[in-house]
Order: structure tokens, then C-alpha cells, then sequence
């Protein structure tokens, strides 16, 4: 087996094509793998340490040269009835179940974002083509082709903060398509959606909007967290509405 077909069997078996692949081992584009396995080239050490450094079960001497096993030692060894087996040090089969899947997508979409510092200058600049170029993006998984308006803006706070598996918490970054404002004049989806509302003068905030009065154009936004009340925005102040679609990044806490 040759280089280019090692980097091609690992990329392969983790369910990657070229695009998600090149990301996934840190790769700003896909220039280097589309290469390798196009022009059917060795990798770079490089390039192979950066593989191994995302999928540490795969053996760097086998990849950089071919020599050796696939795997590292200690790495599943075989798969029966559903049920994984780690080979250990003393040869003992250990029963290793699984409960995470692969996620199979269509690609990325790069979005960009904007960060609790940029929030000042995005309120000046959302509707200048130019400013949003300059933002910095982030690629997000997809598994449809969407459309609109899609922006990532990273939570600031413990407001939409309750401790339960609906929070946003502090730091995380959210997916958020923009409501295009025809839309306002209608009563909004308010039972299927958080919002970000970017008010022309207030900032921008995540909340859950739990009334909306069509008539006077008026919504009543909602944090999780009960140590904050509810408020009124007009919508008239709102420069930008966004439904909030998922959380694409969040730091482990135990």
C-alpha cells in the first residue's frame, strides 16, 4: 500500500471525503489532500502527524512509511454482535460498547462569526457587505443546502443559563439564520426557536421570546436564568432578528 493509498484508507474508514477530512485534521483547505491522493504522492511527516494527532488510533510508523500495524497497541481489534473488544496488556478481552455514531454529512458551510469583542463594531457594520467579509468564519456541518442569512455569534453570560440541557451558556457559539423582516408583521415562531436580537442601540442578545404583540410590533424577551426578568423590545429598535439554530461549539465541563 502506498502513501497516498494509507492516508486514502484512514480518511475512508472514518467516513470523510477530501473537504471534511482536510478540516477535521486542521487543514485550512483541501489543497494538500486533494494532492496526495490525486497525484497519488507520499505525505509529508507533517502532514502524517496531523492525521495521527486526530485519530490517535492509527499507528504514525504505518502511515509515514508503511512499516508496522495500522493500529496502535491497546486500539479494538474486532467487532462482534455489536459488542467492541480492546486487546490490553495482558492479552484479556474487555467488552468496550459503544455509544457514539459516526456522523455522516454532506459538507461544510462557512459562516461568520462574531465575537463577544466584535459586538461594538458589528452593530455599526451588519449591513456593510465589506464588514462582514471581514469577520472571521468558522466551517459549520450541514446536511442540507440552506438559505438566507446565516451568521455565528458567540453567548456572553449566565443569562440564558439554567442549568438544564436547553441552556446556552457562556462561550458557546450559535448557528443563527436571519427572520427576514417582512416576517415581523406576522406572529413569529416563538414556540420553536431561541432568537438573537440585534437592537440598533442595546447590543445584541440570545433570549426566548415569549409573547409577541403583532398589532403594536412589540415582543417580550425571556432569559432562563430566573435571577432575570423579562423585557419589552419594540421591534422598530431591532436592526437584525435571527432564529438560533444550534450550538456548533461549546468547551466540556464536568
Amino acid at each position: 500500500m502506498e502513501g497516498w493509498e494509507r492516508v486514502q484508507y484512514i480518511m475512508e474508514a472514518e467516513g470523510y471525503n477530501k473537504n471534511s477530512f482536510s478540516v477535521a485534521i486542521g487543514i485550512s483547505n483541501n489543497v494538500t489532500i486533494t494532492r496526495i491522493i490525486n497525484e497519488k504522492r507520499n505525505p509529508s511527516r507533517a502532514t502524517c502527524q496531523k492525521i495521527i494527532d486526530r485519530f490517535p488510533q492509527y499507528s504514525f510508523d504505518w502511515l509515514f512509511s508503511g512499516i508496522g500495524n495500522i493500529l496502535n497497541e491497546g486500539q479494538i481489534v474486532s467487532i462482534k454482535s455489536g459488542e467492541e473488544r480492546v486487546e490490553t496488556e495482558n492479552n484479556t478481552n474487555i467488552p468496550f460498547i459503544s455509544n457514539a455514531n459516526r456522523l455522516e454529512t454532506t459538507g461544510f458551510m462557512n459562516v461568520p462569526l462574531v465575537h463577544i469583542r466584535a459586538q461594538c463594531g458589528y452593530l455599526n457594520g451588519y449591513g456593510d457587505e465589506g464588514y462582514l467579509e471581514s469577520l472571521p468564519s468558522l466551517p459549520v456541518i450541514v446536511d442540507r443546502t440552506y438559505h438566507g442569512k446565516y451568521m455565528l455569534f458567540e453567548a456572553e453570560g449566565d443569562s440564558m443559563d439554567d442549568g438544564s440541557k436547553d441552556s446556552i451558556c457562556d462561550g458557546d457559539i450559535v448557528l443563527a439564520r436571519e427572520v427576514n423582516r417582512d416576517l415581523w408583521r406576522y406572529k413569529l415562531h416563538i414556540r420553536d426557536w431561541y432568537f438573537i436580537i440585534v437592537h440598533r442601540t442595546e447590543g445584541i442578545a440570545i433570549k426566548k421570546i415569549v409573547d409577541h404583540d403583532v398589532e403594536r410590533g412589540i415582543i417580550t424577551c425571556h432569559s432562563l436564568n430566573d435571577m432575570f426578568r423579562d423585557y419589552k423590545v419594540h421591534l422598530g429598535e431591532v436592526a437584525e432578528l435571527y432564529n438560533l439554530i444550534k450550538i456548533v461549539d461549546r468547551s466540556a465541563r464536568l
